[in-house]
């Protein structure tokens, strides 16, 4: 396992004790020494968190959390839609266990807007709201406060945004240069021709690209929703929309930058002469995708049957610990553009974009133990305790800035890739959360599903989506 060497992040200080050595009168300083001795604090996360407990808890007692806090990683569901109906049964039956809950930022602001959460903004330290304020990705911090009075409910764990991993000895053995790829992205057209030669050259791959394309949230939030934005669509128009308000914004889903999002996904499963299919695309995968999210793309990729994969950054510590060898025969590059950045139909569209996921820490409003809740979401909001969480499960920080000047060593192998990450995370791009967001969702990932398939031409399959949407935003408003 990684250590915990302290990064040069802040001179070395964590901004917790900076906290406690002032004398502060914040919630760290009110719980410190006079709680826990009772049954542990629960907080509901990944499986991978849980298995990773020991280390998380001492970076958590590093970052000045009281060591009387006892705490306990419980595993969720991995699915993240599970997760959130588990959620809902808890907080609709009023439990107080678990007491804090790591909530998808695609889902945290329906939760905030049903009162079920505890207002961060109210308990919080000030220290630590102006630090999330200031350094936090601003994105992930929109998605975790109230979208009216803007009150901080959720506290951004990670962030997520992916890569494209590829098999970078048979990409060169097949005759490309790879130099630059690290931070200079390639078009969709010239990502497919290189796949393409890759896949023809390598007849024991199944597929020469992997990515996720279920019909279920991941597609609506993240795939779709970067490959659109690549080729300059959008959702509701410009991306000052993202966020609402509800049925006052632009449908925009029946335009062409949409549709040829579709034909270019229909030429890569079936190739190009399929209907509604890209001419000009070859095939570079097969329509297993269909069935394809996170694991199931991944697993081919590490097992060496595919040669590309969209995938988030949790599977690098997995390919590199399944006999990959970072720089030599794989690396990880910016997602494909469709249109140059800033030629899109829509502002914030067009470029390389990657779909901006990850996790909030929320404190249940039934909880008993609030102040110890406090306390531990404020240590979570450490640098040092992001390096260990970067270094120790490949999370990505909430603080861009910690990915940037993280101790190389103390980030294992993600080191080799943190250029590429810098860089996709300067091109986010957000899922339009709005308390209709989860009505909205599974009819997106419904009809996209269907184009995909062919069941619906993407002129069809789109001007039904815009009806589907335009009576959601019409209810909900």
């Amino acid at each position: 396992m990684v250590g915990h060497e302290r990064s040069s992040i802040d001179g070395g200080v964590s901004r917790r004790r900076f906290v406690a050595a002032a004398g502060a009168t914040g919630a760290v300083a009110g719980v410190a020494g006079c709680l826990g001795g009772s049954d542990a604090l629960q907080i509901t996360m990944d499986q991978e968190w849980a298995s990773a407990e020991e280390t998380v808890l001492e970076a958590l007692y590093d970052a000045g959390l009281d060591t009387g806090i006892d705490v306990e990683i419980l595993p969720g569901d991995f699915d993240s839609g599970q997760r959130r109906a588990s959620f809902t049964s808890a907080l609709d039956a009023g439990r107080s266990s678990p007491d804090v809950f790591m909530m998808d930022t695609g889902w945290t602001i329906p939760f905030i807007v049903r009162d079920q959460l505890v207002d961060l903004q109210e308990v919080l330290s000030g220290e630590t709201l102006s630090f999330v304020e200031s350094d936090y990705l601003q994105a992930a911090v929109d998605a975790a406060s109230h979208p009216e009075s803007g009150d901080l409910y959720g506290l951004p764990l990670f962030q997520g945004y992916p890569v494209l991993h590829y098999r970078k000895d048979l990409v060169e053995a097949a005759g490309y240069d790879t130099e630059g790829w690290a931070t200079e992205p390639l078009s969709w057209s010239r990502f497919a021709e290189v796949a393409a030669d890759v896949f023809e050259a390598n007849p024991e791959l199944d597929y020469g690209f992997t990515t996720q394309a279920a019909n279920y949230i991941g597609t609506a939030c993240c795939t779709f929703n970067e490959m659109m934005t690549s080729w300059g669509g959008a959702y509701f128009g410009d991306h000052e929309n993202l966020f609402g308000p509800i049925g006052e914004r632009p449908i925009t889903v029946d335009e062409e930058p949409v549709y040829e999002t579709v034909r270019m996904m229909r030429s890569f499963m079936y190739g190009p002469d399929a209907d509604h299919a890209n001419p000009d695309l070859p095939q570079i995968t097969t329509s297993d995708l269909i069935e394809f999210k996170e694991e199931p793309s991944r697993q081919p990729f590490t097992e060496g049957r595919a040669a590309f994969m969209r995938n988030w950054p949790y599977a690098i510590p997995i390919n590199l610990k399944n006999g990959f060898t970072a720089g030599e025969d794989y690396d990880v590059m910016p997602l494909p553009y469709g249109v140059e950045e800033g030629e899109g139909a829509h502002e914030g569209t067009g470029g390389s974009s990657h779909a901006l996921g990850g996790w909030n820490l929320t404190i249940n409003e039934n909880t008993e133990r609030l102040e110890e809740c406090v306390a531990v979401l404020e240590a979570f909001a450490d640098p040092d305790v992001m390096v260990t969480i970067l270094g120790e499960l490949g999370l990505l920080p909430p603080d861009p800035s910690v990915l940037e000047g993280a101790d190389r060593d103390a980030v294992g192998g993600l080191s080799a890739f943190v250029d590429t990450l810098v860089v996709s995370g300067q091109n986010t791009v957000p899922r339009p959360v709005t308390a209709a967001w989860p009505d909205e969702s599974p009819r997106i990932s419904d009809e996209v599903t269907a184009a995909y398939l062919g069941q619906k031409s993407p002129e069809e399959a789109m001007g039904d989506l815009a009806e589907r949407l335009d009576r959601v935003e019409t209810e909900v408003q």
